[in-house]
C-alpha cells in the first residue's frame, strides 16, 4: 500500500495522481502501486508540485517495515538515524 500526501500542489496534479490513487480526503491519495509505477508517478509529483510539497509512505523490506520520501517545502524533515527514518519538527 502507498500514501501520498500534498499540500499547496496545482489541481490539475491532483487530478492526474486520482487515475492511479484513490483520493481519501484532499491531498490524500491511497493506492496499491507495483514498484515502478510508485517510483514513476513520484517522479512526476515532484517535478510538477511548482511551489507546494508532499510526502510519500511505502511499504518496504526495512526494519519499520516501510519508506518515507518527502519533496518540497514541508513543515517537517525526514532524517535517517541508523537506518530508521524519523521524522523531525524544527522550532
Amino acid at each position: 500500500m502507498t500514501v501520498v500526501f500534498l499540500e499547496r500542489v496545482p489541481v490539475s496534479l491532483r487530478g492526474e495522481l486520482s487515475r492511479w490513487m484513490l483520493e481519501v480526503q484532499a491531498g490524500v491519495f491511497v493506492g496499491s502501486l507495483s514498484a515502478l509505477v510508485r517510483d514513476l508517478l513520484w517522479e512526476h509529483v515532484s517535478e510538477h508540485m511548482r511551489a507546494g510539497a508532499g510526502a510519500m509512505i511505502y511499504q518496504s523490506n526495512t526494519e519499520q517495515g516501510f519508506e518515507m520520501r518527502f519533496c518540497g517545502k514541508t513543515s517537517r524533515r525526514l532524517r535517517d538515524f541508523d537506518g530508521l527514518q524519523l521524522i523531525e519538527i524544527p522550532l
